[in-house]
């Protein structure tokens, strides 16, 4: 489709500049016009038709793909939230039938894979929302977020060793995306550091720090970190977007991001806030 576009404005262009080129000979040899306020005001005129007919060409049809991956984005949202509800909610039920330990351990890993699934599904809803210029902003404690994530990762990864000191703290920040700046965080942590991880969060004041005792960096990875698909151990899980992301929201919402690490010693990244 693009493409057909494509060629369809370059031909259009060609043909407006010949139009534009020929009116001018044709004001200035046949008509012997040769006021220049004249020429130029018509060439102004032809310039402006051309530049309508060639946006109309140009954004219509982006129109109507973007509006075609919207509704497909929001019905298949929809398809995603019914079983994911399914699920959930037959797990509670199973829960009061099935009450010997290992029955229950299964319920367990199939509630959580089902809360991912949940967490992708806001996910890919924050992401569509984000595209549109529909992020929500909202006053929260940043401190019952740390705790609320650190409550959700823990299932995940059940052999971290946790630190946590954290202070009361409002901020007046899109919560969808620091969930998930958070997320990415410690998800990092968590990935690079040696068994068993061990994670210390500290809120003081402005300032959210978020320690690992990993393998660390060197200077020239730190250079890398935030460019998008960078991944400074290919083995890894994941696409490298995760630190491009926290970039991008720490810009928008101007919080300071300042990272520090030291091959084989871990890494620290400090998210300041303004006030």
């Amino acid at each position: 489709m693009f493409r057909s576009v494509e060629i369809a404005l370059i031909a259009l262009f060609v043909m407006g500049s010949a139009v534009i080129v020929g009116a001018v000979y044709l004001l200035r040899e046949i008509l012997q016009i040769h006021q220049w306020g004249i020429i130029a005001l018509g060439v102004l005129i032809a310039s402006i038709g051309l530049g309508k007919i060639l946006s109309h060409i140009a954004i219509e049809p982006l129109k109507e793909h973007f509006y075609h991956l919207d509704r497909f984005s929001k019905e298949t949202l929809h398809e995603l939230n019914l079983p994911v509800n399914t699920i959930t909610a037959n797990v509670a039920m199973l829960r009061k039938t099935h009450t010997d330990e290992k029955s229950q351990k299964r319920l367990e890993r199939i509630e959580l894979a089902a809360t991912m699934l949940k967490e992708r599904y806001n996910e890919l809803d924050y992401m569509i929302q984000k595209q549109m210029e529909r992020e929500v902003v909202a006053t929260f404690d940043l401190a019952r977020l740390v705790e609320d994530r650190v409550a959700f990762l823990s299932a995940l990864y059940p052999s971290v060793h946790w630190s946590l000191d954290l202070q009361s703290r409002k901020v007046n920040l899109d919560p969808i995306g620091m969930g998930k700046v958070l997320d990415n965080l410690i998800d990092n942590g968590v990935k690079y550091s040696s068994s068993p991880p061990q994670i210390t969060i500290s809120l003081v004041k402005n300032t959210l720090t978020i320690c690992d005792k990993g393998i660390g960096m060197d200077e020239v990875t730190l250079m890398k970190i935030f460019d998008r698909y960078y991944q400074s151990d290919k083995t890894m899980a994941g696409y490298g977007i995760g630190l491009s992301l926290v970039k991008r929201y720490c810009d928008r919402y101007a919080i300071g991001l300042n990272v520090q690490s030291h091959s084989g010693e871990g890494t620290c990244i400090q998210l300041k806030f303004k006030g």
